[in-house]
C-alpha cells in the first residue's frame, strides 16, 4: 500500500499545527476505508480529515492557497454512497459526517432549517416530524445520505416530479473557498466585490448574461436537467445565485459548511396502488397513465428485485399486497392528500378502474403503516441487487440515465437489447414518472475479460440516450464519467471551465471531475483503478472463504445512525467508519490482498484491522440487516484465529475460552466463585481485562434433569437445551418455565449441559468452537430423534445453532414459539402496560421475532408495547471486557437508557427483556432489574 506523499503528510501536519479542531489521520486503516464508495472504483487517499466546524474547513481552504501546498488536492466526501466515484481519488479526503452533524436551527413558521453538512437526511426528517414538516427530496439511501452529499450531487429520487431535486430546496449555503474566504450564497443582483467571492460572482454574472441564449438551447427540458454545473438556474431576472452551481458540483468548487433548506408540510394522508404486469415493458408502457392520475410518484421494480425483496424479513408484513408471485414488473403508485377519507375513496375508484383494464395481472391498495413498509422494500432495491448469487454482481456504471418519460419504454427496450447482446443478466428499478430507470448489469470485475465491457456498454448507452433526447447522468452525478461532459455540454463546456477557474484556479478541489480550469484531462471510465483489479490479486480460494467481504458493494446501509436500528452498534457509538460492516469488509479485503493470513501484511495496517475487529460486538445484525449479508462475526473470527496464531492472546481470552466449560464447576461453589467476581478477586479480574461480571446465585431451585433419553414422553415432555447464562446465572428463570409448562400440562426436562461453542467462536478459536458445536449438535440430534420438542431460552444461543452449527442440525424452539402453540385458554389479567425489549437476534427477524410473545400475552388481554431499540451494548461477554466497557455503556445510552427508564404516569409499569445480556446490562448501567417474559407469564398464571 503506497504511503502518503510528502506533500500530503506535510499538509496533515500543518493542519494540526495551525489548530485544526477535528481529527487528522494518515493511518492506513482510515485511508483504506475511504478508498471505496458504492461504485466499481477504488482509489486510496493520502490522508483523511474529519473537520469539526466551519473554521476547520476554512483552514483547509487557506492552506491549499499557500505555495507549498499548491500540489495538494482534497476530495470532499458525504455519506460515501456515490455510485460513480464522485468522492474518490488521491489527496486529502474531507469527511464531515463524523463531527459536523448538528441541526443548527429549525424555523417552523418560515418552514426552513439550518444544518451542518454531515446531518443525515432521515435524522433531519425525524427532528422535523414533530413540527409536521419534512425535507422533501427522497432517496433510497436516506438513512445514511448526508445533506452535504445530497447538495454536492443535487440528489433526488422518488417523487421528484412533485418535489424536485435537492437544489429546489436549497435557500442558501455557506462554503469555504480556496484561500479561506467563506461565501454566504443568496440570490441577489450582482455587485462587484473583491477576493475569491468577487471573482466568482463576476464570472457567474457574465456567463449567465452573455450565454443565456445558448444555455436555453443546450439544456434539455427534463425533470432531472443538467447539474454540475447548472448554468440554467444561475440567473433569475437580474439576480444571480452561486448556489446554483455549487449544488451538483461534487466538491469541485467549494467546501460546504452549512445549508439553509426549505421545508414542506407532511401530507396528512398517503395511499399506494400496486399494479402487477406479465412483462416489464408493459409496466413501463403503463407508467405514463399512472403518472397522469395525479400521483405523487410512480416507481417500478422488475421481477429480479421483487424476488430478492420476498426474501427480506420485513416482506411478510406486506406479502398480502403482492399476490402475484410470477409478476415480471410492479408499478408502485403513491397518492397524497389532506383528507384521508377522500383520498381513500379516490384511490379505491382508481384501483377498480385500473383492475378492469387490460394487461394488468392485479391491483392492490393500501394506506397507513403499510405505506412505509412498501417504500422500505423499494429503498432496499439498491442493496438487494448486490446480493445476487454467484461471482457476477449487478453493478452501477450506467444506471441513472434520464430520458423524457414518454421515451422511457423504447429507451429501455434498446438498453435491454445492448445487454442481451452481451449475454448479461441485469436488474431494474426506478422512477418511471421522471423518465429514470436504474439498470445494473451483472459483471465480475475480477475477470479482466469482463472489465472491458464497462467501456463498450457505456459508449453504446451514451449513444442510445442521446438518440432519445436524454442524459447519461440523471440522478447520481458524473464522477468518473466526467469524460463525457465536454461532449454533452458542447460549446458550453468552456463556460464550465471558466466557473471552475474562478472557484479553483489550480484544480485542487476534486480534480478530474466535471470540468478542469485548463486543458488538463478529465477522468475516464477505464482510466481509474477498479475494486475488481485489487480483488483479483487475492487468490480465488481466499476470496471464496471470505465471500461476504468481497460481496460488500459499499451501499452503506450500515452507516445508518438511527439509535433504534440494530445495525451497527459499534459504528453508531464511535462514528468511525472502520467500525462498520462496510469498513471491516474493506479492511479484510486489503488484509487478504497483502497476504495477511501468511503474516505478510503491513504491521501498522494489520494493527488497524485488529482494532476494528476487536470493536465488533459479534451481534450479527449485519448478517440479516445488511442488504448484501456481510457476515462480520465470521470475518472477525477468521481474522482473530489467523492473527493469534502469530501473536500472543491477552489473558482475558484464556478465561473467556474456558467460560462455558468451567461454569458448571463454579456453580457448585457459588460463594467462592463470587469472591472472584464480586469480592477481592474482582481487582484481579479487572487486571486481566474483565469487569462488571455477574454473580452466581447462592441457591438453585430443583430442576428435572434429563439423564436418560429413553425416559422421555414426547406427548408430555419438553426438553430444555440449557445455555450458559440462564442455566447458571438465572436458574430461577428455568424453574419459571417449568412451572408455566406444568400449568399447561407439560413437563420440562433439562438436558445435560454442553458448551455451545459461542464463546470460542467470538474469540476466533474456530476449531475449538467447531469441536464444541459438534458435540452439542450430536446431543440435539439424539433428542430430536425421540420426537420430543426442544426449547432454548437465550436468543443469542438459539441464533448460534442456526448460523454456526452444521447444516441440518435440529434447532430448538424459542420459548415464544413453544408457548404460542401451547397457551390456548384466554385469561383476563389485571390491567397493566407491558413493554417488551427483544434481543437483537430477534429484532432482526422483524415482526416474526416477537410475534409469538404478542400472541401469548394477547391471550391474557395484554398488548405489548415494543419500542424501537438498538443494541444494549453487552453482547455476551464483549461488554464485560474492560477495554470495551466505555463503548458498551455508550451503546446502551443510545436507545436502552430511555427504553428502561423508570415508569411514570402513562408509561408502561412492567419492562421485559428476552436477552440475558440485556437484563445484565440494564441492571449494571440503569440499575433496573428487568424480567424475562416467562417470569411474568408464571406470575399471571399463578394469579389466575
Amino acid at each position: 500500500m503506497p504511503p502518503p506523499t510528502k506533500a500530503e503528510r506535510h499538509f496533515a501536519q500543518a493542519l494540526t499545527a495551525q489548530g485544526f479542531a477535528g481529527t487528522v489521520s494518515i493511518a492506513p486503516g482510515d485511508r483504506v476505508v475511504m478508498a471505496t464508495d458504492n461504485s466499481i472504483y477504488q482509489l486510496l487517499p493520502g490522508a483523511v480529515v474529519y473537520p469539526r466546524d466551519e473554521a476547520d474547513l476554512a483552514l483547509i481552504a487557506r492552506l491549499l492557497d499557500q505555495p507549498e501546498f499548491h500540489g495538494v488536492t482534497v476530495r470532499p466526501r458525504g455519506g460515501g454512497t456515490g455510485t460513480n466515484g464522485q468522492s474518490l481519488g488521491g489527496g486529502i479526503t474531507v469527511d464531515c459526517s463524523r463531527h459536523m452533524t448538528r441541526i443548527l436551527d429549525i424555523d417552523v413558521a418560515a418552514r426552513r432549517v439550518r444544518v451542518q453538512p454531515g446531518v443525515i437526511k432521515d435524522q433531519l426528517n425525524a427532528a422535523l416530524r414533530p413540527h409536521g414538516l419534512f425535507f422533501a427530496p427522497e432517496l433510497s439511501t436516506s438513512s445514511r445520505a448526508t445533506i452535504g452529499g445530497m447538495i454536492s450531487t443535487d440528489a433526488c429520487g422518488q417523487g421528484s416530479c412533485a418535489y424536485g431535486k435537492t437544489s429546489t430546496h436549497v435557500l442558501s449555503l455557506r462554503a469555504a473557498l480556496i484561500g479561506g474566504e467563506v461565501i454566504q450564497t443568496q440570490r441577489a443582483p450582482f455587485v462587484p466585490g473583491t477576493g475569491r467571492s468577487g471573482a466568482v460572482l463576476e464570472t457567474l454574472d457574465t456567463l449567465s448574461r452573455d450565454q443565456a441564449e445558448l444555455i436555453a438551447q443546450r439544456f434539455p427540458k427534463l425533470n432531472r436537467t443538467l447539474t454540475g454545473y447548472d448554468l440554467a438556474h444561475i440567473r433569475q431576472g437580474d439576480r444571480i445565485d452561486p448556489a446554483a452551481v455549487i449544488c451538483g458540483s461534487e466538491g469541485t468548487l467549494a467546501l460546504i459548511s452549512e445549508a439553509t433548506l426549505n421545508l414542506l408540510p407532511i401530507p396528512a394522508a398517503t395511499a399506494l396502488l400496486l399494479v402487477f404486469y406479465p412483462d416489464f415493458q408493459a409496466a413501463l408502457r403503463d407508467a405514463r397513465e399512472m403518472a397522469s392520475l395525479g400521483a405523487t410518484s410512480v416507481e417500478t421494480i422488475d421481477s429480479r428485485v421483487l424476488g430478492l425483496a420476498r426474501e427480506e424479513p420485513g416482506f411478510a408484513a406486506v406479502a398480502h399486497l403482492f399476490p402475484v408471485a410470477d409478476a415480471a414488473g410492479v408499478n408502485i403508485v403513491e397518492f397524497t392528500g389532506e383528507d384521508a377519507g377522500a383520498l381513500t375513496d379516490h384511490v379505491t375508484t382508481l384501483r377498480d378502474r385500473l383492475a378492469a383494464g387490460p394487461g394488468r395481472l392485479a391491483v392492490t391498495q393500501t394506506q397507513g403503516a403499510d405505506v412505509a413498509r412498501v417504500w422500505g422494500l423499494r429503498k432496499a432495491s439498491v442493496g438487494l441487487l448486490g446480493r445476487a448469487r454467484g461471482s457476477k454482481r449487478p453493478l452501477p456504471f450506467v444506471e441513472d440515465c434520464a430520458v423524457p418519460p414518454e421515451r422511457l419504454e423504447p429507451f429501455i427496450a434498446g438498453f435491454r437489447a445492448i445487454l442481451d447482446r452481451e449475454g448479461l443478466d441485469y436488474g431494474m428499478f426506478g422512477h418511471v414518472d421522471a423518465g429514470v430507470l436504474h439498470v445494473r448489469p451483472a459483471l465480475d470485475l475480477t475477470d479482466p475479460a469482463q472489465e472491458v465491457l464497462i467501456r463498450r456498454i457505456t459508449d453504446e448507452v451514451v449513444a442510445l440516450v442521446h438518440q432519445h433526447g436524454g442524459l447519461l447522468w440523471g440522478e447520481h452525478g458524473k464522477g468518473v464519467r466526467s469524460e463525457y461532459v465536454p461532449e454533452v455540454f458542447g460549446p458550453l463546456y468552456p463556460a464550465l471551465q471558466q466557473i471552475k477557474a474562478a472557484f479553483d484556479p489550480r484544480n485542487q478541489l476534486n480534480p478530474g471531475k466535471i470540468a478542469t480550469p485548463d486543458d488538463s484531462a478529465l477522468w475516464q471510465i477505464d482510466g481509474v483503478p477498479t475494486r475488481g483489479q485489487m480483488d483479483r490479486q487475492v487468490p480465488e480460494g481466499l476470496r471464496a472463504d471470505h465471500a461476504s467481504a468481497f460481496a460488500c458493494n459499499g451501499n452503506g446501509a450500515c452507516f445508518n445512525r438511527d439509535a433504534g436500528d440494530v445495525m451497527c452498534p459499534s459504528y453508531k457509538a464511535t462514528g468511525d467508519r472502520r467500525h462498520s460492516p462496510k469498513g471491516r469488509a474493506s479492511l479484510m479485503r486489503e488484509w487478504l490482498r497483502q497476504g495477511g493470513p501468511d503474516g505478510a501484511a503491513d504491521p501498522d495496517f494489520e494493527a488497524d484491522v485488529k482494532q476494528a475487529m476487536d470493536g465488533c460486538l459479534s451481534c450479527a445484525a449485519c448478517t440479516t440487516q445488511c442488504p448484501i449479508r456481510v457476515d462480520v462475526p465470521k470475518l472477525r473470527a477468521g481474522f482473530l484465529q489467523s492473527y493469534h496464531a502469530r501473536h500472543r492472546r491477552p489473558l482475558r481470552h484464556y478465561a473467556l475460552d474456558q467460560l462455558e466449560a468451567l461454569l458448571p464447576y463454579a456453580a457448585r461453589l457459588p460463594r467462592l466463585a463470587n469472591l472472584m467476581t464480586q469480592g477481592p478477586g474482582a481487582a484481579l479480574m479487572h487486571r486481566i481485562g474483565l469487569t462488571a461480571l455477574p454473580a452466581l446465585p447462592l441457591h438453585t431451585p430443583p430442576l428435572d434433569q434429563l439423564r436418560d433419553l429413553e425416559t422421555l414422553d414426547p406427548a408430555r415432555d419438553v426438553v430444555l437445551v440449557p445455555d450458559t447464562f440462564t442455566r447458571f446465572f438465572e436458574p430461577q428463570l428455568v424453574a419459571d418455565l417449568a412451572e408455566v409448562l406444568d400449568r399447561l400440562g407439560h413437563r420440562l426436562r433439562v438436558a445435560p449441559y454442553r458448551p455451545s461453542g459461542k464463546a470460542r467462536q467470538v474469540l476466533g478459536r474456530v476449531r475449538g468452537a467447531a469441536a464444541q458445536a459438534r458435540a452439542q449438535a450430536d446431543l440435539l440430534r439424539r433428542i430430536d430423534a425421540t420426537g420430543t420438542r426442544m426449547v432454548q431460552i437465550e436468543p443469542a444461543i438459539t441464533a448460534c445453532y442456526k448460523t454456526d452449527y452444521p447444516e441440518g442440525t435440529p434447532r430448538p424452539l424459542s420459548p415464544q414459539e413453544l408457548l404460542a402453540a401451547l397457551v390456548n385458554d384466554t385469561v383476563q389479567a389485571p390491567p397493566m402496560r407491558v413493554r417488551l425489549l427483544p434481543h437483537c437476534s430477534e429484532r432482526v427477524q422483524g415482526a416474526a421475532g416477537h410475534a409469538g410473545w404478542r400472541e401469548v400475552f394477547a391471550r391474557f388481554g395484554i398488548t405489548l408495547h415494543i419500542p424501537a431499540t438498538g443494541c444494549c451494548g453487552m453482547a455476551g461477554m464483549w461488554g464485560h471486557e474492560t477495554v470495551n466497557r466505555a463503548t458498551s455503556e455508550a451503546i446502551f445510552a443510545q436507545s436502552w437508557q430511555d427504553a428502561t427508564a423508570a415508569a411514570t404516569g402513562a408509561e408502561p409499569d412492567i419492562i421485559l427483556a428476552t436477552g440475558y445480556s440485556c437484563r445484565c446490562q440494564s441492571a449494571k448501567v440503569a440499575n433496573r432489574a428487568l424480567q424475562h417474559p416467562i417470569s411474568l407469564l408464571r406470575q399471571l398464571m399463578a394469579a389466575g
